[in-house]
């Protein structure tokens, strides 16, 4: 869930005080940049199958690409890559290379609780992924509310509602993205406390939410697994996923010609509900 930093006055003497040193010593120093050693180069295929409510689905993108070192400003992208879905029925889809790294279907069919299969063949490698389709309960509303952090300060608190189904248990990843967040802000969230009750998610960014500023949230319905996957992301990258992680994680992509040479990241498939909600 979404944290509130709470400060005191004292905190923020600190800091301004902190930010001041920080500027004037930075004045008078060159910039190191350290020798950093590189590791092994991994592939990274971003797979998520995301169906939105109301839309057919059809069109699905994969993207194949490799770690890069620190430094760099860009990350390889992989071409030529045969990039396929089958589902449990043996419908195959197949993802063509519009542009390097990126694979389109135009003609994907989701269906959910059916299994389908991912596999990416490149470099002499075959990479494959197994994963279910999960339903996702639609959002019902969204409202805003107006709260006091420790101190006495007002921040805006968006929440959306959403009723959750009494005979499954489900698990939820929610993103908040906004045109002054750099990355999507996310949300994991499960019922086990609250199977088949109405659920809220909420989300607040200090004093940074302001009247007029929409957000476009995308809620998804998503496997127990991913769940554990995501929470440990987010656990260990500070909340955002698109931090620099001090380890590898490994997902549910396998590389079927040597075990050993994993790939980064994780084969989804998520029905979602997706609204936009502009701050009064």
């Amino acid at each position: 869930m979404q944290r509130i930093n709470k400060y005191t006055f004292k905190n923020k003497a600190l800091a301004l005080l902190s930010l001041i040193f920080v500027l004037f010593f930075s004045s008078c120093e060159d910039v190191v940049q350290l020798d950093l050693e590189t590791g092994q180069t991994k592939l990274v295929i971003d797979a998520e199958i995301i169906w939105q409510k109301g839309t057919a689905g059809n069109e699905q993108v994969i993207k194949v690409s490799k770690t890069a070192p620190y430094y760099n400003n860009t990350t390889p992208k992989v071409s030529g890559a045969q990039v396929k879905i089958e589902n449990s029925n043996g419908d195959v889809f197949t993802f063509n290379e519009t542009e390097p790294g990126s694979y389109v279907c135009n003609n994907f069919v989701p269906v959910l609780n059916m299994d389908y299969t991912l596999s990416v063949a490149t470099e002499g490698q075959t990479f494959r992924a197994v994963e279910k389709l999960t339903a996702v309960a639609p959002i019902d509303r969204v409202e805003q509310e107006t709260v006091k952090d420790a101190v006495g300060d007002e921040f805006i608190e968006i929440v959306f509602y959403y009723k959750d189904p009494a005979d499954q248990v489900n698990y939820y990843l929610t993103d908040f993205k906004s045109n002054y967040l750099l990355f999507p802000e996310y949300d994991l969230t499960r019922d086990e406390f609250f199977n088949g009750n109405e659920m809220d998610t909420r989300f607040t960014d200090d004093d940074k939410i302001k009247p007029g500023i929409t957000y476009n949230i995308t809620h998804r319905g998503i496997s127990k697994n991913f769940y554990n996957y995501m929470n440990l992301i987010l656990e260990i990258y500070g909340g955002s996923p698109f931090s620099i992680p001090p380890g590898n994680i490994r997902g549910n992509i396998i590389n079927t010609s040597d075990p050993n040479n994993f790939a980064f990241g994780y084969f989804r498939l998520c029905e979602a509900d997706k609204v936009s909600y502009v701050v009064k």
